[in-house]
């Protein structure tokens, strides 16, 4: 933001040089880039941090100036002659898009002449480098420049019907801008039309068609509120970034409105004459609504570590524009930041204001200020096991955006069926909804990385899903998802370890059950879900052909996803003291004839219970399947079992005990037939 000197001084007096005041606007927060003398003014170039948009116009600048040097601020009041015509008999503007322009304020000046600026006005503009057009255009820029505030003049003339639509750009609509350049715009961008097409880009620029030149009589001055964020949706993607969007960007005040309207007007009529219709036209008449925020003197002692006097900092709020309530009852109270500083919500934003304008300088280097340890939430611990455990089992972590395009992928939604949420106004490219799981984003970043050459990438990543209710608000789930290699093992394994790093290695035996699942999503019998207490945790899986062909993907990746709220109230916090067992273990391979729909988790459950306490694992090793020697519906399944007593050495006698229960409970429960892996194979 660059600053005139002597344009400082119509609002306040500044009785220091230029030079220091730089220095004191670096000290609370108006940085200071540079000085250059033009012309014998100083023009200050001030960096403006992106939360403080009332500082983008002179006057801004001037209310910091005036709160530092406790001085007055003289501001401006616009003196307006107006003839008897009302200007709702000439103008009518229809608002259709309030959600992305709440407010929009029209006013009509006839039979203006068209010229040079005076000396004063183009000196002013020139000096902080914006080039002189001609007066109704400059006075539009002078007001911007002078307030924050951006206003544009139409030729009244080129207003089709004598109507200003305010309405979203149909799709692909073409327009063409002051700068002759021809733009597309899409729904999402707001667009100022007359009865027939389109006039400006709203917040952003206006049209060739209607631009005032030499020949224009009649002027239309719109002053208009615009939201930030589809203001700053439209610049980026068009490209299309101007001195108005830079501001409509940082939010401007909406109870200001009225006024810029009114001192655009004011200055036109000084040095352009004409005559302006009685009234405005205004869309979104009403008053600004604004938050009380309760302030505490206790409080700003234990934030700045230093006893500030209470009347001081009340000072300092109401000079910075503040309506304080309740300040002399006590050490407690009300206070209502003005509608021009948006960025005022806390109470510790109020004391951080307070800390600026009394001076950092002036706080201590060595201020007690109390400090409390403070320890790891649970949460925190089970992050940090579950990151460890994923990176050590090959994955990288990563981190996507949380709102996520339609495609092929979006539709993995195993966690509800309900549609995914949609944004207003998308923040990201082609993107506009909020994810329902984790994998459409963790497809993305492996096909980015395929796209790089890298295609081993094994990703995970921990955040929210947001999950719609069919009734009552939506539900944020924070997830752990998975995309490693085709073998779903892999991602098998890394769930497995987290579940017995986190909540012992007894609960999966004794808690969780596992599902076979057919999703559209997910390759046939590939689709595994694991449920405690008949709620799922967590799912594993193949994506499916279709798309894997759809987006492009070099190999049908492996994908998991695992609730990590449930995860959470299910951890062991305490760790628990496994006492080392001094005593060998026996291992015991056995080979399987069983039918084909047999799963292992059943089959594994009955062989832990047919064994009991001596069985301290039932480790699966492989499935093969040969129809000539088994025949049809049969496979077999390799597996191992670990046994060992935790007071004595086991004999090979009650090992085969043992074994021979577990022989006979799957042969009376599967008709399991045992085939020999071994010489010494017990028989059946």
């Amino acid at each position: 933001m660059l600053v005139s000197w002597e344009w400082l001084s119509d609002y306040v007096d500044i009785s220091i040089s230029h030079e220091e005041m730089a220095t004191r606007w670096a000290l609370t927060g108006l940085n200071h880039e540079s000085t250059e003398i033009v012309d014998g003014d100083p023009i200050i170039d001030l960096e403006i941090t992106s939360n403080r948009g009332d500082c983008l116009g002179h006057i801004g600048i001037a209310r910091e100036a005036s709160v530092l040097l406790n001085s007055e601020l003289r501001y401006p009041s616009p003196q307006l002659q107006t003839i008897d015509e009302s200007v709702a008999k000439s103008l009518v503007i229809e608002n259709h898009f309030e959600t992305a322009c709440p407010r929009y304020i029209g006013r009509v000046i006839r039979n203006v002449k068209i010229g040079p600026s005076p000396d004063w006005l183009r000196k002013r503009l020139e000096s902080i480098g914006v080039k002189s057009i001609n007066n109704v255009v400059d006075a539009t820029n002078y007001v911007m420049f002078e307030c924050g505030q951006p206003l544009h003049a139409f030729d009244f003339a080129k207003i089709r019907g004598g109507k200003i639509v305010v309405r979203p750009a149909q799709d692909k609509e073409s327009f063409l801008a002051i700068d002759h350049r021809t733009y597309q715009l899409d729904p999402q961008m707001v667009v100022i039309a007359d009865a027939e097409r389109a006039v400006a880009i709203g917040g952003v620029m206006g049209g060739a068609d209607s631009e005032v030149s030499p020949s224009t009589v009649d002027v239309l001055i719109e002053a208009a509120e615009f939201v930030p964020l589809s203001i700053r949706r439209t610049a980026r993607k068009l490209k299309l970034h101007s001195p108005s969007s830079y501001r409509y960007e940082r939010r401007v005040d909406g109870a200001q409105l009225d006024w810029a309207s009114r001192r655009c007007c004011e200055v036109i009529l000084q040095i352009a004459g004409g005559q302006l219709l009685a009234g405005a036209v205004d869309t979104g008449e009403g008053a600004t609504v604004r938050m009380s925020i309760g302030l505490r003197e206790n409080k700003i002692i234990s934030v700045l570590g230093i006893e500030l006097p209470w009347e001081r900092s009340l000072d300092i709020l109401s000079r910075l524009g503040c309506e304080i309530s309740n300040g002399d009852e006590g050490h407690e109270a009300t206070v209502i930041p003005p509608t021009y500083r948006s960025d005022l919500t806390r109470e510790i934003d109020l004391i951080e204001e307070i800390a600026r304008i009394y001076g950092y300088d002036q706080i201590p280097e060595d201020a007690p200020v109390p400090l409390v340890s403070s320890a790891k939430r649970p949460k925190d611990v089970v992050m940090q096991t579950v990151r460890s455990v994923a990176c050590a089992a090959g994955f990288d972590e990563t981190l996507t955006p949380s709102l996520i395009g339609r495609s092929p992928a979006s539709v993995i939604s195993p966690w509800t069926a309900e549609d995914a949420m949609t944004t207003l106004v998308p923040l990201l490219e082609g993107a506009s909804q909020l994810r329902r799981s984790l994998i459409p984003s963790l497809i993305a970043a492996r096909l980015y990385n395929q796209s790089q050459t890298n295609r081993d990438s094994m990703l995970f990543e921990t955040a929210n899903v947001y999950i719609s209710q069919p009734s009552g608000k939506p539900c944020e789930q924070f997830n752990l998802g998975i995309i490693g290699p085709s073998d779903i093992r892999v991602v098998l394994g890394a769930f497995e370890e987290i579940l017995d790093r986190i909540c012992g290695p007894e609960f999966i035996p004794l808690h969780v059950t596992k599902h076979v699942v057919k999703w559209d999503c997910l390759a046939p019998n590939s689709g595994v879900v694991w449920q405690v207490g008949g709620h799922p945790i967590a799912w594993v899986g193949q994506i499916h052909r279709s798309i894997v062909d759809a987006v492009k993907l070099d190999i049908a990746n492996a994908v998991g996803e695992m609730n990590l709220d449930m995860l959470l109230s299910h951890a062991r916090m305490v760790p628990q003291l496994q006492p080392i067992v001094p005593f060998p273990t026996i291992e015991r391979d056995l080979n399987f004839i069983v039918d084909e729909p047999l799963q292992w988790q059943t089959l594994s459950s009955v062989i832990q219970k047919a064994a009991g306490s001596l069985c301290i694992n039932v480790l699966f090793r492989e499935i093969y399947r040969d129809t000539k020697k088994d025949g049809e519906g049969k496979k077999r399944v390799l597996l191992s079992l670990h046994l060992r007593s935790s007071s004595e050495t086991l004999t090979s006698e009650r090992a085969d005990a043992v074994i021979q229960k577990v022989l006979t409970a799957c042969e009376t429960e599967f008709q399991a037939r045992l085939l020999p892996v071994g010489p010494s194979a017990p028989k059946m």
